[in-house]
C-alpha cells in the first residue's frame, strides 16, 4: 500500500510538471494555431535564467523575474521574425520555431557551459511535505514534514515501521500546477481579455475594427506562452536537474500529451498529462518481464517463446516508449484526442 501511494504521488508530481510545460503550448496553439517547435527550450532557458538570478536575490525573486524574462524574450521573438513568415503558413512557422531552439541551445552552451548547474530549490523546500508511515500493526499513516527520530526502524517486539518521505519541491510543483490549471481557464473563460484573444484567432477582421491590436494579442500570447514555460522551467530545473540536455528529454513528450489531450484543449492536456506521468511511474516501479505478465494473464507460452529476448523485456525498458505508443493508438481510434474539438 506504502509502496502504491507513493508511486501515484510521484506519477502526479511528473504529469503535472508535464502539464505545466505542456499549457503553454497548448494555449499558443489554441489561441494562435502555431505549435511551437521551440517551447521546449524556452523551458531550458527559464531554468538557466532562475539559476543565475537566485544566486543574486534568491529563489523565490527568481521564481517571478525569470519567467518573465523568458516570456519578454518569446513576445520579442514573435515580433521580430515568427510574424514576418504567417503569411507562408504553417511550414514556415514549424521551421523557424525549430531553428530558434538550436539556436537557445547553443547560446546556452556558450553562456553557462555543458556542465549541469547546482540549482538547488530554497531551504524551506528541501526537506519533506510529508511523511507515509507504514506501521506493521496498525497500518498506514502520515506525519507533516520530516518524522520524528526513532519512529522508524525495527521497533520492540519486531515490529517495522517504514518510513517514506515526499519532497516538499515535488509538493510545491504540484500545487503551483494546480494553480496554473485555474489562472489559465479564469483568465481565458472569465476575463475581457481573454474573450478578445478568443476572437482574434477566428475573426481577427472584427476584432480589429472594434479597434483592438490582433498583432500585439499574439504578441502577448506568445510570450505569455514562453513564460508559463520559463516558470515550469525554474520549477523543475531546481527540483530535478538543470542541464543542457533537460530541453531534448521534455521536449517530444510535450507533443505527445498535446496530441494526445487534443490539439488546443487545456483540460485535455491536463488529462494527458497525468495519464502519462501515472503510466511512466508505475510502469518503472512495478517491474515485470513481458513474458511474466502474459503468463499471470493465463496466456501460456512455449519454452522457444520464453527464450526469446522481446518475451525477457521488462516494463521499465520499454516505458520510454509507452507515451508514443500511446500517441499511435489514439491518433488510430482517436484522432481529436481525449477533449479536442477538432480532427488532427
Amino acid at each position: 500500500m506504502e509502496l502504491l501511494v507513493i508511486s501515484t504521488l510521484n506519477g502526479l508530481s511528473y504529469g503535472l510538471l508535464l502539464f505545466m510545460l505542456s499549457s503553454g503550448l497548448t494555449l499558443i496553439f489554441s489561441m494562435m494555431g502555431v505549435l511551437n517547435f521551440a517551447h521546449a527550450s524556452f523551458y531550458m532557458l527559464g531554468a538557466y535564467l532562475g539559476y543565475t538570478i537566485s544566486r543574486y536575490v534568491g529563489f523565490w525573486p527568481a521564481l517571478v523575474l525569470a519567467p518573465l524574462a523568458t516570456g519578454a524574450l518569446g513576445a520579442l521573438f514573435e515580433r521580430l521574425a515568427l510574424r514576418k513568415v504567417y503569411k507562408h503558413g504553417h511550414v514556415p512557422e514549424l521551421l523557424i520555431t525549430f531553428g530558434l531552439s538550436y539556436v537557445i541551445l547553443e547560446l546556452v552552451q556558450l553562456v553557462w557551459g555543458r556542465l549541469a548547474m547546482d540549482f538547488q530549490p530554497p531551504q524551506a523546500l528541501r526537506g519533506p511535505a510529508f511523511t507515509l508511515i507504514n506501521h506493521s500493526v496498525d497500518g498506514l499513516g502520515i506525519v507533516l514534514g520530516q518524522a520524528q527520530p526513532g519512529v522508524c526502524g525495527v521497533l520492540d517486539a519486531g515490529v517495522r515501521v517504514a518510513c517514506s518521505p515526499f519532497p516538499a519541491a515535488r509538493g510545491f510543483m504540484m500545487l503551483t500546477a494546480v494553480v496554473m490549471l485555474l489562472g489559465i481557464w479564469l483568465l481565458i473563460t472569465r476575463t475581457r481579455m481573454g474573450l478578445i484573444i478568443q476572437a482574434a484567432l477566428t475573426h481577427p477582421g472584427m476584432v480589429e475594427a472594434l479597434g483592438h491590436n490582433v498583432p500585439r494579442v499574439f504578441m502577448l500570447v506568445f510570450g505569455a506562452g514562453s513564460a508559463l514555460a520559463g516558470l515550469a522551467g525554474v520549477i523543475g530545473g531546481s527540483t530535478f536537474l538543470t542541464e543542457p540536455s533537460m530541453a531534448g528529454s521534455v521536449g517530444s513528450i510535450i507533443f505527445v500529451v498535446v496530441v494526445v489531450g487534443g490539439l488546443g484543449s487545456l483540460g485535455g492536456a491536463f488529462l494527458a498529462s497525468i495519464l502519462i506521468g501515472l503510466l511512466q511511474t508505475f510502469a518503472v516501479t512495478f517491474d515485470h518481464s513481458l513474458g511474466s505478465l502474459l503468463t499471470q494473464g493465463g496466456v501460456f507460452l512455449s519454452p522457444e517463446v520464453q527464450a526469446h529476448s522481446l518475451v525477457k523485456l521488462t516494463v521499465s525498458q520499454v516505458a520510454p516508449i509507452l507515451p508514443y505508443l500511446l500517441l499511435v493508438l489514439m491518433l488510430v481510434f482517436r484522432p481529436r484526442g481525449l477533449l479536442g474539438s477538432r480532427e488532427g
